[in-house]
């Protein structure tokens, strides 16, 4: 397994707001669903900061995101390991396949692989 990006995901009501005070430090968007928008780095595009309002088909908002090269591989090996999931492995309508789990200290992270 390999992790591809790591993103903290920033929820609030004040998207465009957010924008564009993160484009005063360089950030450029590169995606808008209208529940959730990235903004990302021109010269790192891995470099991205995610900001919702409300997660659209899980019960709670993540705390940040963590794209690896194989979900499947790594929801087993939470599953295995005990860990809480929060929201199911699935395929999502906007390409992605994610599931939610909480870390130790609380926290939601929203693991993905894009399709």
């Amino acid at each position: 397994m390999s992790v591809r990006r790591v993103m903290p995901v920033i929820t609030t009501e004040t998207s465009p707001e957010s924008r564009d005070f993160y484009g005063l430090l360089g950030f450029r968007e590169v995606m808008d669903l209208g529940w959730i928008m990235t903004v990302a780095s021109p010269s790192t595009p891995a470099a991205q900061i995610s900001f919702m309002t409300g997660d659209k088909t899980a019960p709670v908002s993540p705390d940040m995101s963590v794209e690896v090269d194989d979900v499947d591989a790594v929801y087993a090996a939470v599953r295995e390991a005990g860990a809480e999931i929060v929201h199911p492995l699935q395929d999502e309508e906007w390409g992605v396949r994610r599931f939610f789990v909480r870390d130790p200290s609380g926290r939601v992270v929203n693991v993905l692989s894009h399709r």
